[in-house]
């Protein structure tokens, strides 16, 4: 049996793709029996998530889990391999290090990761499917995430722009738990912002899209809901954060729009950021005085001044997981060894248990007992050298030399001197 991690994320599929192969978190369980029961996989995990579908698995092959999750989403398996990716052993080991840390999120650092890696291990331990090598393997995860983020500053630089947008927004609204947010746009700018928003669990997310069904996709991911372009007008008051990035030659929100806004809400702020190119929101709008209007170029400022702090933190961090790498594989590695340990173990008891037995047997008939210990002590002896000394007496030429020379190495021995 040998570790695996397979899946696909958001490096590797788009959202079509992955919402056809994420796992219900009520019939997760009955999948993980089903896959360990059915297959020849011995351990598995699943990690499911907006962003990722992974199977953390010990098993003869891997096409064996990925064939499994094919058909159990009932989808012919080339229109998922595309997108898969099979890391084997170190790869597998070094890839969940730096999931756990924050390194492979689509919000460089964000810690929600952990929690759901940390509730994967318990579903698959409830199922009864982690085993004891994916247990530890999952304890070395958690241990090697915390020190990442205790001894880097992985999680505190603000390193894009969806990050200084967030940023933005509580320099004007401490608690943003108690903001409502609305995104203009479905794209990928406005997707990386809404993951770093609902990290901060706003009261209300809303995407405003001009295609509806793309705005109710992005707004489902992150328990939102979603509204035609054409209602930002009149519901613009109801949002306390807003966030555009559309591909639209004219200005979304003009500054007709905006006064009604601040008016309605009773001069109550609203922070507006514009991420798009030309304009979403009207420039003049930022002389109001309730309204907090940033740009690209504001934005720009933030993350340049983050750049060489990040660029440290990741050093750091990948630095501290390839040491914890190399820690778990020799912690694997020993495991092979596991067997021969055990029965050289139990060897050495049975001669144990015979030589106390006779001894003991001696001491009833009355023999001195000073006797008696020698007698057990050369009986023990003789028998624990027996394999050693056999093996080098009917042992010849080079085979004879690097035996004796393992031998030496085992006991400590120093022939020569």
């Amino acid at each position: 049996m040998q570790l695996y991690a397979l899946g696909l994320n958001h490096h590797t599929a788009p959202l079509a793709v992955r919402e056809q192969v994420a796992f219900d978190p009520v019939r997760l369980p009955q999948a993980l029996v089903e896959l360990t029961q059915e297959r020849a996989v011995r351990e598995a995990a699943i990690l499911s998530t907006c962003n990722r579908t992974e199977l953390y698995c010990t098993a003869e092959a891997p096409d064996v889990a990925a064939n499994w999750l094919a058909e159990y989403h009932k989808l012919q398996p080339q229109k998922i391999s595309p997108y898969l990716y099979t890391l084997p052993s170190r790869d597998a080991v070094r890839h969940m290090f730096r999931v756990a840390s924050g390194l492979d999120s689509m919000v460089l650092g964000e810690p929600q990761i952990l929690g759901q890696m940390k509730q994967a291990a318990r579903v698959a331990e409830d199922a009864g499917t982690l085993g004891t090598f994916l247990h530890k393997l999952f304890q070395k995860t958690f241990s090697v995430a915390k020190e990442v983020r205790s001894t880097t500053a992985i999680g505190a630089n603000i390193v894009s722009m969806a990050a200084a947008t967030v940023h933005l927004a509580e320099r004007i609204f401490e608690n943003l738990a108690e903001q409502k947010v609305l995104f203009i746009g479905a794209g990928e700018m406005v997707e990386l912002c809404a993951a770093h928003f609902a990290a901060t669990k706003p009261k209300r997310i809303t995407v405003a899209n001009r295609t509806p069904e793309r705005g109710e996709a992005l707004a489902a991911r992150f328990g939102g809901d979603a509204m035609r372009l054409d209602e930002i007008g009149a519901r613009l008051p109801e949002y306390d954060v807003v966030v555009s990035c559309t591909a639209s030659p004219l200005p979304i929100i003009g500054l007709g729009m905006a006064e009604r806004a601040i008016k309605a809400r009773r001069h109550r702020p609203i922070v507006m950021v514009d991420l798009a190119v030309p304009r979403d929101i009207e420039p003049e709008i930022s002389k109001l005085d309730d309204v907090f209007l940033y740009t690209l170029d504001d934005l720009g400022a933030i993350v340049e001044s983050g750049l060489e702090s990040r660029e440290k933190a990741v050093v750091e961090a990948e630095a501290i997981i390839s040491s914890r790498v190399d820690g778990f594989l020799h912690w694997m590695e020993s495991r092979e060894t596991v067997p021969t340990i055990r029965a050289l173990r139990d060897s050495a008891e049975r001669m144990r248990r015979h030589e106390v037995e006779h001894a003991l047997k001696l001491l009833a008939k009355g023999e001195d007992p000073q006797r008696v210990l020698e007698a057990l002590s050369h009986g023990l002896t003789n028998k624990l050298m027996h394999g050693p000394t056999a093996a080098l007496n009917q042992s010849e030429g080079p085979s004879r030399t690097e035996l004796s020379e393992l031998i030496a190495r085992i006991y400590h021995l120093h022939p020569g001197e």
